[in-house]
């Protein structure tokens, strides 16, 4: 009986749109989470060729 009141509720299409929405959301997230990575990673190697540039040692200086 739920089903056939969920049924009569929502309309197939929008449970696709709905699952959709959710697939496409997970897939941001994921490609977010991915950017933020990268994003990283590039401002490591920058750090890294400025201080090759600069002829500094990639270690901290003790005082």
């Amino acid at each position: 009986m739920a089903k056939a009141l969920f049924g009569s509720v929502v309309a197939p299409h929008e449970l696709r749109a709905a699952e959709e929405n959710a697939a496409l959301r997970a897939q941001v997230r994921r490609l977010e989470a991915q950017l933020a990575a990268l994003r990283e990673e590039r401002d490591a190697a920058i750090a890294r060729e400025l201080l090759t540039m600069a002829h500094e040692s990639p270690d901290p200086v003790l005082a």
